[in-house]
């Protein structure tokens, strides 16, 4: 299952990928196992393949109610047969994650399917918390995070929120080809941009312009998230902040390339994550401690 967990997160994400080599072994094992579950689950839903190629499927509810049947089967203690779905089960087992956190994520697939799209920023957090914010939390445990923790998770939410909107900045265009957009229809609304026609050339100045929006939402999320490292073990500091960075450029660079950001996938190259591998390795060792978090930004749901 580890072997099989690797070469998911080798194949569906290098940034990760890179980055949890810094873990030590137990973390960065248990954080591959928890990768090759989101991603496996990631791809059932929307009938791709390591992250790419996203079309639309015909059966939607069949396939959201495999994800449940086989992650409830793995968190029971049964076996699937699916190495992906075996993994999760190991790990949640072993880390204490609960299944609430592991139905928050589906839940975000169980909104693709029904079609759902943002009308409000508050709205495009709450999608955000659920595909990537609860992976946040779930990281935070298998880094030995305590569940009573409060404080280190929401860092740890937010750096997942952080990524999303990165990813969403970056996808615009990919997401409009899948008959999806997760741009808050208050946001169109207010760049006079008509519904469904954000693509479209005569929209593309406007459109960067709330490009630019995401990508100082996600700044300040990472922002806040840095501040989370100072309760992790060393490696696991380094790990995260490493990610944070690499995955920063990202949002960082469609806000750059303005109305050309889709012109081409906007990505991190190997030196610029080798870059950040370095500096995250000083930043760890310098951080300071926690800081009281900012009550302007969105908060996950508490339970």
């Amino acid at each position: 299952m580890v072997e099989a967990a690797r070469l998911s997160i080798a194949r569906g994400s290098k940034s990760f990928g890179m980055a949890s080599t810094l873990f030590d072994r137990a973390t960065r094992e248990r954080a591959w196992l928890l990768y090759a579950w989101c991603r496996a689950s990631d791809d059932l839903a929307d009938g791709q393949e390591m992250g790419h190629n996203m079309q639309v499927v015909a059966d939607p509810a069949a396939r959201l109610a495999k994800i449940r049947e086989r992650t409830a089967a793995a968190l029971a203690g049964e076996t699937t047969g699916d190495p992906a779905f075996d993994g999760f089960g190991v790990v949640a087992r072993e880390c204490a994650i609960p299944e609430r956190l592991a139905q928050d994520l589906i839940d975000g697939f169980a909104l693709d399917a029904e079609g759902w799209r943002p009308r409000s920023e508050d709205d495009l957090f709450r999608y955000c918390y659920h595909v990537a914010g609860a992976v946040g939390v779930m990281m935070a445990l298998v880094m030995g995070v305590s569940p009573d923790d409060e404080a280190t998770l929401d860092r740890a939410c937010d750096l997942g929120l952080a990524f999303q909107l990165a990813n969403i900045a970056r996808d615009i265009c990919e997401d409009d080809a899948a008959g999806r957009c997760y741009l808050p229809t208050e946001w169109l609304a207010e760049m006079d941009i008509p519904p469904g026609e954000h693509m479209k050339t005569a929209y593309r100045k406007r459109l960067a312009v709330l490009a630019q929006r995401l990508a100082r939402l996600a700044a300040d999320y990472e922002a806040s998230a840095r501040f989370g490292a100072a309760a992790l073990p060393f490696r696991s500091a380094w790990a995260v902040l490493a990610a944070a960075g690499i995955y920063g450029d990202i949002a960082r660079e469609v806000a750059k390339q303005g109305e050309h950001a889709w012109d081409h996938r906007v990505h991190t190259s190997k030196a610029a994550k080798l870059g950040w591998v370095v500096k995250a390795g000083w930043q760890a060792l310098t951080r300071g401690g926690a800081s009281t978090r900012s009550p302007k930004l969105w908060t996950r749901p508490r339970r």
